[in-house]
């Protein structure tokens, strides 16, 4: 399996965002055309061409801005020597923006991902922001990805390298109010990476922050990057390739909050049964296991466990193998 991680940036220093980012899957790119007007900022990324035909794209943006706004993600695809039209993700925050399809010639967007009946040779991005004051946007410091994975067979690793467990601060989400508890895996996850980073926020006002009304949920996963960079904390989406790739950020010192889902005993020890969707943190690793933070333990005291690699490999990189990446951005010019 290959990913590709397009990045642009601005106004962060490149190094920075480089160390946060395995270097088997990071591709740096040049600069976007940006305008502004009509209360929209709007980032439009040169044509790129992935390693390999891909078929599950994942975007991203985290601005590091502390006011309201919205996002949205276009992207138009080359497969079968035709580009599509531009086809939308769902829009994440305050705003509305004008109307897109959300599926054209093959290419399909769920919410948050695109996925391709036919491979992908090449691929366009632009990022629509809308706010009451796109100027204050336009001069903050941004960090814009997009994962682009081939989906092709992975090989399982059959042991990994130790790895000293991250003090990731623990948080049970069963502390939020009954009404939300058993649903803000992902805003929780956050909490407790954004608490390592030190820039700490309660999982509850995180909650509201990352909470998509259209589809009445709290796991939309740009909506999470979007969060933390509110709070100064910068982030990108991977669809991850292998365990390799998350133990090189575990060893940099960088938690991966992944999306899994399992079925009945397939995740040993698990405080859910089964789940077709969850959000736990990596912590670290000791070989044949997985530390890891679970927000859907009963207590703050019981978060912090471990997990069999094979089975992490299974519950999460056999499926969804997504993650979130946050860490603290070095080199800020001009912010």
């Amino acid at each position: 399996m290959i990913t590709d991680l397009f990045v642009v940036s601005s106004a962060i220093d490149a190094d920075a965002i480089a160390r946060a980012i395995p270097p088997a899957c990071l591709v740096e790119s040049s600069s976007p055309r940006v305008t502004a007007s009509n209360g929209e900022l709007m980032l439009e990324f040169p044509e790129w061409r992935p390693r390999a035909a891909v078929r599950h794209l994942l975007p991203s943006l985290s601005l590091l801005a502390d006011v309201p706004y919205a996002v949205r993600f276009e992207l138009t695809a080359r497969a079968g020597g035709q580009w599509s039209p531009w086809v939308a993700t769902a829009t994440i925050g305050p705003g509305t923006f004008v109307n897109l399809p959300t599926a054209a010639d093959g290419l399909a967007c769920d919410i948050d991902v695109y996925t391709s009946a036919t491979p992908i040779e090449r691929l366009r991005l632009r990022v629509r922001v809308g706010a009451p004051d796109v100027s204050a946007l336009a001069s903050a410091p941004w960090v814009a990805t997009l994962s682009a994975c081939d989906l092709d067979p992975r090989v399982p690793e059959t042991a990994g390298v130790p790895i000293p467990r991250l003090a990731v601060p623990a948080l049970s989400q069963i502390d939020a109010p009954p009404e939300i508890a058993l649903r803000i895996c992902s805003p929780t996850s956050v909490a407790m990476v954004l608490a390592y980073c030190g820039a700490p926020e309660s999982a509850v006002t995180l909650a509201a922050d990352t909470f998509h009304a259209p589809t009445d949920g709290y796991g939309v996963w740009p909506a999470a990057i979007r969060a933390a960079g509110r709070r100064g904390i910068a982030g990108y989406l991977l669809r991850f390739p292998d365990w390799s790739s998350a133990a090189w950020c575990l060893g940099q010192g960088l938690p991966v909050i992944a999306s899994v889902s399992y079925a009945a005993g397939e995740l040993t020890g698990a405080p859910l049964a089964e789940t077709s969707g969850h959000l736990l943190v990596l912590t670290g690793g000791d070989g044949d296991y997985v530390f890891v933070n679970d927000p859907v333990a009963p207590t703050a005291a019981e978060v912090p466990r471990r997990y069999r690699l094979d089975e992490i490999q299974r519950a999460w990189l056999s499926r969804s193998g997504v993650g979130y990446v946050l860490f603290r951005p070095e080199g800020i010019r001009g912010g």
